[in-house]
């Protein structure tokens, strides 16, 4: 009896360790070294400045990076889409706040009261594979950072027939998004035409072909919205 109450309590410890691995991950998200979430080698990595885009696919817009996608920060947007680790997200939205002073030091974002980050579209079903959106979740992390006169304004949706558009050429992921991204009837006082005290800027994680920001740019346009530019965590 003591050597069945022994096992069940071991059993038992095991399952919480095993719960508290999940809830705080023993490594590092960045480079996978034990003992701590995020070391402080991969957060010194990650510190970078904005680099200037010029995508496949026309945007119309500025396009920028806040670090390229590569070591660390490469796999800490993998950590977080694809295995859940949330815990992330607060890092992520560091480097994507960073980003954005810079270029407002730069000036490279339009002089505004307000800074709506409309974060770009991502399919449903890879939302709730990934636990949620990934994008508004490091931009919310962002706005949080950038004080109150930032918001981030989820806009955009797919429609449900889009593919995965990993793999796939940018002409092809440009045929899989024609008419597929919708903006919200539902949206802020301040970004209803005209919307000269609020800045826009497109959010994305990575930018690859950047087939995805221009059909998000030409979708919001089309609703009376102006994209001062779009600004991605990590460029591929």
């Amino acid at each position: 009896m003591g050597g069945e109450a022994m096992g069940g309590a071991s059993r038992a410890g095991e399952v919480l360790a095993a719960a508290l691995d999940l809830a705080a991950p023993a490594e590092c998200g960045g480079c996978g070294r034990p003992g701590t979430p995020w070391c402080r080698r991969c957060a010194s990595a990650v510190v970078d400045d904005p680099i200037a885009l010029t995508p496949r696919v026309e945007l119309d817009v500025a396009a920028w990076a806040a670090g390229r996608y590569r070591g660390p920060l490469a796999r800490a947007v993998v950590e977080l889409k694809e295995h859940r680790r949330r815990d992330l997200i607060p890092v992520l939205g560091q480097v994507l706040s960073h980003g954005l002073l810079r270029l407002a030091e730069w000036e490279q974002l339009p002089t505004a009261r307000r800074l709506a980050l409309i974060p770009a579209p991502t399919r449903a079903v890879a939302a709730r594979r990934r636990g949620g959106d990934p994008v508004t979740a490091i931009a919310r992390s962002a706005a949080d950072r950038l004080g109150p006169h930032v918001a981030v304004v989820p806009l955009l949706s797919t429609a449900p027939w889009t593919r995965d558009s990993a793999g796939l050429s940018a002409g092809r992921r440009m045929a899989n998004l024609h008419g597929a991204v919708a903006v919200s009837r539902t949206r802020p006082a301040g970004l209803r035409p005209p919307h000269r005290d609020v800045a826009v800027v497109l959010i994305d994680d990575v930018l690859t072909t950047g087939a995805t920001a221009a059909a998000a740019v030409a979708a919001l346009r089309g609703a009376g919205i102006t994209v001062a530019s779009a600004v991605v965590v990590a460029s591929a």
